[in-house]
């Protein structure tokens, strides 16, 4: 990286205090919290991630200033709290990162274990260390919902806990399903489908596919195909038959396969 990014980070931080400055500042970001502005930051993680699928490098480099400038609203009001400062953060990840990578910055041998188990070796290490009690110690419940399932599955698997092949998740799909479809009340079948859903992320997982990104793609897609069916139907769509939008699907799902419908 750039030593000249050192000056316009200091100049982005002194930015934040000004804009955080009671008697000078903007009255909006002065009455913001931790807890409003979790969001934003939320927010703007997505639209890195978003920028990155889309290969817009000129969005990504703003995406990236937009959720930088949301670590240093979040240590700005920390360090109004006494709490900690933007260079506390730098350096945490700092120690973090040089103590999960042994094999990088010091003498210990890599003793045949993959990068994913360095590295979980080392993040149980932390957890350990800062008091967890079980494998399920500090998966971030703010994630989206099939990540965190998938993330809480990984640890699982790694207590031994997970089905020795495909068969064994995916029967139990099965089983949900029924389940699901026996629900008599609501809130049975609120708790049968996502025992539905937790069960296809394990599927999926022993396919070796990320369910977050399988269903992004699938969404996509979805899309893509009913933005067709729209511009085939002129803007008649919603009167037709459902026999006649399925007719429009398949003709968009040929088209995408380059055959005729």
């Amino acid at each position: 990286m750039s030593a000249a990014s050192t000056p316009n980070l200091s100049r982005l931080i002194a930015i934040m205090a000004r804009l955080r400055d009671p008697a000078r500042g903007c009255e909006w970001d002065c009455a913001q919290t931790f807890a409003t502005i979790a969001p934003y930051t939320i927010e703007e993680a997505y639209e890195v991630d978003d920028a990155i699928a889309r290969n817009d490098m000129a969005a990504l480099k703003e995406e990236l200033g937009d959720l930088l400038l949301q670590v240093v609203f979040h240590a700005c009001m920390a360090e109004e709290l006494g709490l900690f400062s933007f260079e506390d953060v730098a350096e945490a990840i700092s120690a973090k990162m040089e103590a999960r990578h042994p094999h990088v910055f010091g003498n210990e041998a890599d003793e045949g274990q993959s990068r994913e188990d360095r590295w979980e070796s080392a993040k149980a290490a932390e957890r350990r260390s800062k008091g967890a009690t079980s494998a399920m110690d500090g998966v971030a419940l703010a994630l989206p919902a099939l990540m965190r399932a998938e993330k809480l599955q990984k640890r699982a698997v790694r207590q031994g806990f997970d089905w020795p092949d495909p068969s064994g998740a995916a029967a139990k799909v099965y089983e949900e399903i029924q389940e699901l479809a026996e629900a008599s009340s609501d809130s049975e079948r609120v708790a049968e489908a996502g025992d539905l859903l937790f069960a296809a992320v394990n599927l999926v997982r022993k396919h070796g596919v990320a369910p977050e990104e399988a269903l992004r793609q699938a969404n996509a897609k979805f899309e893509r195909r009913f933005r067709g069916m729209e511009q085939l139907a002129e803007g008649r769509f919603a009167q037709l038959t459902l026999d006649q939008q399925e007719e429009l699907w398949q003709a968009v799902k040929a088209s995408e396969r380059g055959e005729t419908a």
